[in-house]
């Protein structure tokens, strides 16, 4: 990616206050590839124009301020269509970049592991296959894969390059196939062991990981379990399960996913589904909104729609407010199922956990049990497991009053008084 940029957009919705946002947006994005943007350039129209998505004078408009800001490379806030992006270099002689390449470029950057490598990867490839026709000089970039050999002797240059793409991304979908099918024998594991699950999802750059990290030191103050975090988009590209294990002996796995974005390219909410898949095996959804962002209830209902659209139903949901210390808002503060906290002044956590526990523990019963003095590992499988409101011994054995999960309650029914 070159470094000054002139950052272009089309207002067709009539709303100023959420186009502005949708700008500085792209800014935020061109600033996370180290792009400066030293101009910007603006039209309302109705419709966005079919062939050079702009209009003839503001295309002029657009060749004159490259030349006056010595830009080397123009960003648009829409996807382009591969004429558009054509028509649009051959108009003004200037690199062009739409919001779902920068994104995908950030992705290509931030990704660690294995499998969000490749499913980055194979997003790339699949946006980059219809535009092979005037993608300039990174179109040699874009090859891989096998074939060379076999290829046709009245094949273009263009077929070659078709192929060679087709065949990578069938390459790299079965490598994340079956890195996929791993990662569902462990969540299939962790369904055995009837721990609860609590997924943190929410709008990029909202604090999830910061939350995470934060509910980890509260209770576990292990710093090798913490997760990566930053202020910046996209600091988490995938999925982190940690356990969190409860002063009250209770456990469950709490799961940092990845932040979504207004205008999320297609490719990537396709590429990131099974990612994203952990979220419906939760027991819980902590939905993280930044409230000191003035769009934090766009970025609400932005974040629903996504979760709908992977078939997100019928799982409770906790609204956490964070960054409340940099807003006027008073915090802690719970209302019904919202709460208004500082992850990163590590308040509020406390009432946060138990909003989780009327959630995930509303199974729990509560019991008394007389276990003879025989069964002294009864008595230390419920110290471990349950929580233990009373603890007291006579002549027949130890009695407890524990809070424990129902089938704990069934399997050692021989021992309950009450």
């Amino acid at each position: 990616m070159k470094n000054n940029a002139i950052l272009v957009g089309v207002n067709t919705s009539q709303n100023e206050e959420e186009f502005s946002y949708s700008m500085e947006e792209l800014e935020n994005l061109a600033d996370a590839c180290g792009i400066q943007a030293v101009e910007k350039l603006t039209q309302n129209l109705e419709r966005i124009h079919q062939g050079h998505y702009l209009g003839k004078g503001k295309l002029e408009e657009l060749k004159e301020m490259i030349d006056k800001e010595e830009a080397d490379v123009i960003i648009f806030d829409d996807e382009l269509s591969p004429s558009q992006i054509r028509n649009i270099e051959k108009a003004t002689d200037c690199e062009v970049v739409d919001r779902t390449m920068l994104i995908l470029e950030i992705f290509a950057r931030r990704a660690k592991t294995r499998e969000s490598k490749l499913q980055v990867e194979v997003a790339r490839l699949r946006y980059m296959l219809p535009r092979l026709i005037g993608s300039r000089e990174s179109l040699g970039r874009q090859g891989g894969g096998s074939g060379l050999s076999n290829r046709g002797s009245g094949e273009t240059k263009l077929e070659t390059d078709r192929r060679k793409i087709e065949e990578q991304i069938t390459k790299l979908n079965r490598e994340l196939n079956s890195l996929v099918n791993q990662r569902e024998t462990q969540r299939k594991q962790r369904e055995k062991s009837n721990m609860p699950v609590v997924s943190l999802v929410g709008y990029t750059n909202a604090g999830k990981s910061t939350m995470m990290n934060a509910v980890l030191d509260y209770y576990n103050s292990g710093i090798d379990k913490q997760v990566f975090e930053k202020d910046m988009l996209f600091a988490t590209l995938e999925t982190s399960v940690r356990k969190v294990e409860l002063d009250t002996n209770q456990t469950f796995l709490l799961t940092d996913t990845v932040g979504f974005i207004n205008k999320l390219p297609h490719h990537l909410v396709k590429a990131f589904r099974s990612t994203l898949e952990e979220v419906l095996g939760a027991d819980l959804l902590i939905q993280v909104l930044d409230v000191s962002n003035p769009h934090h209830a766009e970025h609400q209902r932005l974040t629903n729609n996504i979760l709908d659209d992977i078939g997100i139903d019928g799982i409770p949901v906790i609204y956490a407010y964070n960054k409340a210390d940099a807003s006027l808002v008073e915090y802690p503060v719970v209302e019904d199922n919202r709460i208004y906290l500082s992850a990163k002044n590590r308040e509020g956590l406390k009432e946060l956990t138990e909003m989780i526990k009327e959630v995930v523990f509303s199974s729990y019963i509560t019991c008394e049990l007389l276990i003879p003095y025989t069964g002294g590992k009864i008595v230390a499988y419920f110290n471990e497991h349950a929580n233990i409101l009373e603890e007291s011994y006579d002549e027949q054995g130890t009695r407890l009053v524990v809070e424990c999960k129902t089938a704990d309650a069934n399997k050692y029914e021989k021992y309950v008084i009450k």
